[in-house]
């Protein structure tokens, strides 16, 4: 297959490894939803197929199935005669992410506090301290990943992967919404997760629960602000959010 094109659409996609973890179509899977998930692939985009196999360096089939498995999680949509596209933001299911989150995520440090977890302690202060770090190099990406981490620190100790799996299904829409705010409310972030690994060192479940309420109702607060200023990416018109 030829080389991509110098001006090829898609210059934020390596050309897939042929080593990895994953079939093929998986492994092409994950680049794309990757890329829709940091707005690389902003909402409303219509996908050029050829273009991305040859950025790729993959043939059309791979791309055709992983398209067709995240038109199946919500992320893509196929419109007929008119080809692909990133889906655009559903508010719907951002809520009833957020409602998941947080009553799960809640509860995870409600149980986790008596158990007074030294190495989880110092694990998520480390991460936090990364996370300082992170805003003052204005590293949004990697601000990102470490607050997806700090998450996943939490639902590890807990030792539920249902419980984490339910999560994780969850953030998909949401996280593309993360994304975009995370510019402005990292400072924010930080306090609010300080605020849970303070309540979490005292062995206090029920304000570790309420600091982590606090957090993901503050996120989802700005979100719907968000929203109400960019419809053009959103399905629908911001609806206001009601905390649980």
């Amino acid at each position: 297959m030829a080389a991509p094109a110098r001006n090829s659409p898609y210059p934020f996609l390596p050309p897939l490894s042929r080593r990895g973890r994953g079939g093929t179509v998986a492994r092409v899977q994950d680049l794309i939803r990757n890329a829709i998930v940091r707005l690389d692939l902003p909402p409303g985009a219509f996908i050029d197929k050829p273009a991305l196999c040859a950025r790729l360096k993959v043939s059309r089939f791979p791309v055709s199935e992983a398209l067709g498995r995240l038109a199946a999680e919500g992320l893509v949509e196929v419109l007929p005669q008119r080809g692909t596209r990133v889906a655009r933001i559903r508010l719907a299911e951002a809520s009833q992410a957020m409602f998941i989150r947080r009553a799960l995520e809640a509860q995870a440090v409600r149980a986790l506090a008596p158990r007074g977890d030294a190495g989880l302690l110092a694990g998520l202060n480390r991460n936090l301290d990364e996370q300082d770090a992170a805003v003052a190099r204005g590293d949004r990406l990697g601000f990102y990943a470490l607050d997806l981490a700090f998450h996943d620190m939490l639902l590890d100790a807990l030792g539920y992967e249902r419980v984490k799996a339910a999560v994780e299904a969850s953030r998909a829409n949401l996280d593309r919404l993360r994304l975009v705010l995370l510019a402005q409310r990292q400072r924010t972030t930080v306090h609010e997760h300080r605020a849970v690994v303070a309540a979490l060192a005292r062995r206090d479940g029920e304000a570790a629960g309420k600091a982590m309420e606090a957090h993901l109702d503050g996120v989802m607060t700005d979100l719907m602000l968000f929203a109400e200023r960019h419809a053009d990416a959103f399905e629908a018109p911001a609806r206001k959010h009601a905390a649980a």
